[in-house]
């Protein structure tokens, strides 16, 4: 028997990955930059076992059994066996899989890229196979290549057709920008109408505005953020942040029939955004949106007290709710003057517009945890809990 247990963050895209030209090997049709976000507040755990006493293969995810006949799930399987170092008659063991996340699933918060990276990940200590992983991630799924690294990660989307470029690279670390803070504002953990690969299909497939942003726009914009991140330039990587969303919600809405992932509570936080730099007179938040409602938001540690002051204000926690509305890193929220919120002069919503706020910061890769008490299934290979 031989078990591995592994974490890994989601990441957060600045410059997104919208479109596909090759729907198995997950190619991209441009290039895309995400910050990966720390595992001590969103991450995927999984186990993997293998034995030669497993009849079958196996695999649980979120404490309920799937189906291994998962395409996705058996490219990644595959590539890692090819490049195992284990025996001949160990890599036709049968294997074991258990994964779970402490975040919402299928809600637009990156949580198949922490799942598939976490797996490639705990197969790779599993298989034994060195050197870069990042592309069997993205056979996975396609952002989960830039879960394999911390810090600001480059995904670069090649030009061979069978993917050997497709891999993604570190820009910086974690600790490069140690001011950066991500507040993630979690508007609803309801399981999206259309599909992340649904949408892009669609958008490849009958959105002229999809082709002109990967051929025209993406290219001068990810170099423009890779400076900024690298420079530091908060102003301009928010700039850019902001714009690259807008850009690619408006590519959605293109798609016929159109892919509609943000709400009238997402438009509401992009309002209280802008406002908000409008009266500060400089770029302290920026807004992202992932295929669903939920917000991610970038901002310095200098101005996060200041800033959840006024989002309080405005989207007030639901009363007699048993569910823990602030997560992450703790913050005292500064409750804002009269003068400021006469200058924002925005209407108060009604309690229960956002369910929790998550406040957490740049992070690092997946990693292997050691220990008894670490695995997700038992020596026979099944669940401990469900």
């Amino acid at each position: 028997m031989s078990i591995v247990t592994c974490i890994a963050p989601i990441n957060i895209a600045v410059i997104k990955y919208w479109g596909k030209k090759d729907d198995n090997l997950n190619l991209p049709i441009n290039d895309s930059i995400s910050a990966t976000l720390d595992t001590e507040h969103l991450c995927a755990k999984t186990t993997v076992i293998i034995s030669p006493d497993f009849k079958e293969d196996k695999i649980w995810l979120n404490g309920s059994e799937q189906t291994m006949d998962n395409r996705r799930l058996q490219n990644c399987l595959q590539e890692m066996k090819k490049r195992s170092q284990l025996s001949e008659e160990m890599k036709n063991w049968k294997i074991h899989i258990c994964s779970e996340n402490n975040f919402p699933t299928a809600a637009g918060l990156a949580s198949s890229a922490a799942g598939y990276a976490c797996l490639a990940t705990a197969l790779a200590k599993l298989h034994k196979v060195e050197g870069d992983i990042s592309g069997v991630a993205r056979v996975g799924s396609g952002s989960a290549c830039r879960s394999i690294y911390g810090g600001f990660v480059r995904w670069y989307m090649g030009t061979d057709p069978q993917g050997c470029d497709s891999i993604a690279k570190p820009i910086v670390s974690a600790s490069h920008w140690p001011e950066m803070r991500i507040l993630i504002l979690v508007v609803s953990d309801s399981q999206k109408k259309v599909p992340s690969t649904t949408g892009m299909r669609r958008g490849v497939l009958t959105s002229k505005f999809l082709k002109n942003r990967a051929e025209n726009i993406i290219p001068a914009r990810i170099e423009e953020m890779h400076k900024a991140i690298v420079d530091k330039n908060f102003e301009f990587f928010a700039e850019l942040t902001m714009k690259d969303s807008n850009n690619m919600h408006a590519a959605c809405v293109d798609t016929y029939p159109p892919c509609v992932y943000m709400n009238d509570v997402s438009y509401l936080i992009v309002d209280l955004v802008h406002t908000y730099n409008a009266i500060s007179n400089n770029t302290k938040i920026a807004y992202t949106f992932d295929a669903g409602p939920n917000a991610t938001l970038y901002l310095l540690e200098k101005d996060v007290a200041k800033f959840t002051g006024v989002l309080n204000h405005y989207f007030p926690p639901a009363e007699n709710v048993d569910v823990e509305y602030q997560k992450g890193i703790p913050i005292e929220p500064v409750r804002p003057s009269e003068d400021t919120l006469e200058k924002l002069n925005l209407t108060k919503h009604l309690p229960g517009k956002l369910k929790y706020i998550i406040h957490t910061r740049i992070g690092d890769g997946p990693k292997q945890l050691s220990g008894k008490n670490v695995h997700l299934l038992n020596e026979h290979g099944l669940p401990i809990k469900l």
